[in-house]
């Protein structure tokens, strides 16, 4: 298997985010009249919600499981600081071992990043990297290298308010999914890796009672993003994103082949959730 197990997974939760941050000028929605994108009314959730998620990885038929990704949020008085790590199980290492950590510091006004840091261990690969965002000046100063003592240093312009890795998901939770209409795309934009991503989403509707495995059936909306080929994606390829159907807007499972084999996301537990959820039917 590749590397990116965990990067796979915490972009995978980013692009139901990412699927309408840009796409404010769409004629359908009108976005850019209903969503102001440097500042926005959070409705969905709050400090200590917490979200575990179970990796499954698929290779020749048979299905490993693989590791966990917990997402955090924390109360840093005008801030909120969203963390998310993840690790391979210990029976899962012989094959691949992993252990990420991504963190964000968020305004709780605008819920826009002013900083961000990546720490990736994945088998041999490192890569650390802390980014400052200068919100009003439309820029990012990013330090990266393979661990936080050998960095390099560089400034990057922003079109305009930018969201990171994890904060992507907080500020589009709050977004009125039941607004979309099935089948229609969007392009869309993440800073990652000191570049602008370029992605385009397809809604795929509302879904009745979703089964998700150890944990029930839920109500969601759908997404199909086409993601980046490279290391972790191959040519075409396109993920299944299901999203809870109720206030609280979480994902609650996700399905994608990638380079080497495939992959689910499923939802193993959830805290500190802002409201009930209703979306679970058995």
């Amino acid at each position: 298997m590749k590397r990116n197990l965990f990067t796979f997974s915490i972009i995978s939760f980013s692009v139901i985010g990412v699927a309408l941050l840009f796409s404010f000028r769409s004629a359908t929605l009108k976005l850019d009249e209903a969503y102001d994108p440097c500042e926005i009314n959070n409705w969905t959730f709050g400090a200590g919600e917490e979200i575990v998620y179970k990796i499954y990885y698929n290779w020749n038929f048979v299905w490993l499981s693989a590791g966990e990704v917990v997402f955090k949020i924390e109360d840093e008085g005008t801030q909120y600081h969203l963390s998310a790590r993840g690790k391979t199980y210990s029976t899962y290492e012989w094959f691949f071992k992993a252990k990420d950590s991504y963190d964000s510091y968020i305004d709780k006004k605008t819920l826009l990043p002013t900083m961000s840091i990546r720490d990736v261990h994945e088998g041999k690969y490192r890569l650390y990297e802390k980014a400052f965002f200068d919100q009003n000046g439309n820029k990012v100063v990013s330090y990266w290298g393979d661990d936080a003592k050998n960095t390099k240093k560089g400034e990057f312009g922003l079109p305009g308010c930018m969201h990171d890795i994890l904060s992507i998901v907080y500020y589009t939770r709050n977004f009125e999914f039941e607004k979309f209409k099935k089948g229609e795309q969007f392009p869309v934009k993440i800073f990652m890796d000191r570049e602008v991503w370029p992605l385009n989403v397809k809604y795929e509707g509302r879904f009745k009672n979703l089964t998700v495995r150890d944990f029930g059936t839920f109500n969601a909306f759908k997404f199909t993003p086409e993601v980046i080929s490279g290391q972790v994606f191959k040519e075409g390829t396109k993920m299944d994103i299901w999203v809870s159907d109720d206030n609280n807007r979480i994902p609650v499972f996700i399905e994608s082949p990638v380079s080497v084999g495939s992959i689910k996301v499923v939802l193993k537990s959830i805290k500190g959730l802002r409201y009930p959820l209703t979306s679970r039917t058995s």
